[in-house]
């Protein structure tokens, strides 16, 4: 059922599906009248506008020793985070990228504690705020392990319910985010988590990241028929570094498409099925994630890039970055191509020094996709506050701070803040890309 057709269900309708969760649920918090299901002006204004948005960095990973890596933590947000929400309200944005920290509330099957982010989502609400949710950033609660666990998937969805059912007024949610660098970093390079380094430890991640992302968007719609699911991924790129390594770059540059292709239905290659079926991957397996494909109208594609997105592949396997040698435009429509979903730039950030030119650099790309017929709704800076240790990829607890956000450590405003304050003040009336996507304005 797609959106426009929930959005006309009689009122009788939704009031006997209410009650059946009622009936379901031990406590299920006051649902707004049927009335105020349908969007205010003001509000159906602003989904017409375009989103621009920040993310406040909370990753959560396990490295070795079982250590947890918490961003949250690191940046000082379980005591800051009434100041860091009118940082943001402070920028003139609405949207934000938020990951409540699934480690601390997700307890164990039905067991939740939500006493720490009550607060936290009432004060977004009288700030106006309108978060897009993480519900899961790289990391999993201790007792379901790791990705390799097959049943974190279903206690994932259960999460999701609970959490819609607690906060039913959020709309925008990220169900897993980065699935293939979660997998790629979890299983494949060996720095996360399960720590593997195989393809079937790979390929299971990411058939796991995908289910349980799949399986959350059916819970969320059963209670919000018109969430909206932003899947925000690495948008990756391999060069060869010499003419023996096209053929590995080629498999590299099919591979990157994975979690997009198993999450929106697409038929991957003859080359990279028989590369799931030989790393643990059933044919009915890969037939379930084909029947999925009705979920798409609910998906905006997230697309993520930074400065090390693209890779030189050497003789020995070994990869260097390579700089943006096509940059956010070339491969980003690489992506749309494939899948014909609207875009959202997602995340991009570049250390302090380099961050005003990268801002604009970013934005001019992304304005010349829009004006080339790519329906791109909105743009994210991410993230608000500066991070800790992405510059050894989380791989060591080391307390280095990488100066990448719009504030400092103590909340000081960095001259790419003002910048990105002005540009959202200066298209401020951009609309979204297209009214060929009703979802935006359901």
């Amino acid at each position: 059922m797609g959106l426009m057709e929930v959005a006309e269900l009689p009122r009788k309708t939704r009031t006997a599906r209410r009650k059946k969760l009622e009936n379901e649920c031990i406590s299920v918090p006051p649902r707004l009248s049927a009335a105020s299901d349908r969007p205010r002006p003001d509000e159906a204004v602003e989904n017409l506008k375009f989103l621009f948005a920040v993310g406040i960095e909370c990753s959560n990973p396990l490295i070795a020793g079982n250590h947890r890596i918490d961003q949250l933590a690191l940046s000082g947000h379980y005591e800051h985070w009434q100041k860091d929400l009118r940082l943001v309200r402070g920028l003139n944005l609405r949207y934000l990228r938020y990951g409540p920290p699934i480690h601390r509330i997700f307890l164990g099957p039905g067991q939740y504690d939500w006493s720490w982010l009550d607060p936290v989502m009432a004060e977004m609400q009288k700030l106006g705020l309108r978060p897009i949710i993480d519900l899961v950033h790289f990391g999993l609660p201790d007792w379901m392990k790791d990705f390799q666990n097959p049943h974190w998937p279903q206690h994932l969805a259960d999460y999701a319910r609970a959490f819609a059912q607690r906060y039913p007024w959020v709309k925008f949610y990220t169900p897993v985010n980065e699935i293939f660098i979660t997998a790629q970093f979890s299983a494949a390079f060996g720095w996360w988590n399960e720590r593997m380094m195989s393809d079937q430890g790979f390929v299971t991640n990411l058939k796991h990241c995908v289910k349980g992302a799949i399986l959350v968007m059916r819970a969320i719609l059963e209670l919000r028929p018109d969430a909206i699911f932003i899947f925000s991924e690495s948008t990756e790129y391999v060069h060869p570094g010499s003419p023996k390594m096209v053929k590995r770059a080629q498999f590299m540059n099919e591979r990157r498409f994975l979690s997009l292709d198993l999450l929106f239905g697409h038929d991957v290659s003859a080359t990279m099925y028989q590369y799931l079926i030989q790393s643990g991957m059933s044919e009915q397996e890969y037939q379930w994630y084909r029947d999925q494909g009705d979920l798409r109208s609910h998906c905006i594609m997230g697309t993520d890039y930074y400065i090390t997105n693209e890779h030189i592949i050497r003789d020995d396997g070994t990869s260097i970055g390579a700089g943006d040698v096509y940059g956010y435009y070339v491969i980003t429509r690489q992506y749309f191509d494939r899948y014909r979903l609207p875009v959202m730039h997602t995340e991009t950030n570049r250390t302090s020094s380099d961050a005003v030119g990268w801002l604009w650099k970013e934005w001019m790309n992304l304005l010349r996709l829009r004006e080339d017929g790519v329906p791109i709704i909105g743009f994210t800076w991410y993230g608000l506050i500066d991070m800790v240790d992405w510059d050894s990829a989380l791989t060591k607890s080391l307390g280095h701070i990488n100066k990448v956000g719009l504030y400092t450590m103590d909340r000081n405003e960095r001259k790419v803040a003002a910048e990105y304050r002005k540009l959202v003040q200066s298209f401020s009336d951009l609309p979204i890309s297209s009214s060929k996507f009703p979802i935006l304005t359901a």
